[in-house]
């Protein structure tokens, strides 16, 4: 069992262009651990994979329509959230773009910190419905999400290749811790 995480350590902040570096390291080793998982023996944790997530987030952080937020224990990043509107003119919805948290901080309330200041933002923007895509083969991220009230899309079925599914979340009734004090 790991030891309780330091509460007050942690902070969630906007992302800069200072924090580019270490969010393509976190989301790169992230994603090699939910892949070993399916694919064991694949090499995912490589320089050319920190790279295309590097220009990934690199074109995240320049867009005006892509928040983006970082979470840092003690100085350090350890997760990083964007979320965008959604082109939906029947259905508006805020996307969570991406939600990535360093696998060495899983389990210690840094996802569960990085959405709730997700909630908060888009609250504030006045959303009342958010969406967003998981690896069919991720159950680590898709038991995180349906703990948080997230459910599959009923207008979207999973992916025709079985890769992926889209779930959605009320915002009205979505539950949010209150933002933490003075922060």
């Amino acid at each position: 069992m790991r030891p309780a995480p330091d509460e007050a350590a942690l902070r969630v902040r906007a992302a800069t262009a200072a924090d580019l570096p270490a969010i393509a390291a976190l989301h790169t080793g992230a994603r090699a651990a939910y892949h070993r998982a399916r694919f064991p023996d694949a090499p995912f944790d490589v320089l050319a994979e920190r790279a295309r997530w590097h220009d990934a987030w690199s074109r995240d952080l320049a867009r005006d329509d892509t928040p983006a937020l970082c979470a840092a224990r003690h100085g350090t990043v350890v997760g990083a959230a964007s979320y965008r509107h959604r082109a939906d003119h029947r259905r508006p919805a805020v996307t969570l773009h991406q939600l990535q948290v360093d696998p060495g901080h899983w389990g210690n309330g840094v996802g569960r910190a990085l959405h709730s200041a997700c909630l908060r933002a888009w609250r504030a923007a006045g959303f009342s419905r958010a969406v967003l895509d998981v690896l069919w083969h991720n159950h680590r991220a898709r038991a995180f999400y349906t703990r948080l009230g997230w459910r599959p899309d009923p207008d979207r079925r999973p992916a025709p290749d079985a890769t992926h599914l889209t779930l959605t979340l009320d915002l009205a009734t979505a539950q949010a811790p209150p933002a933490p004090a003075g922060r």
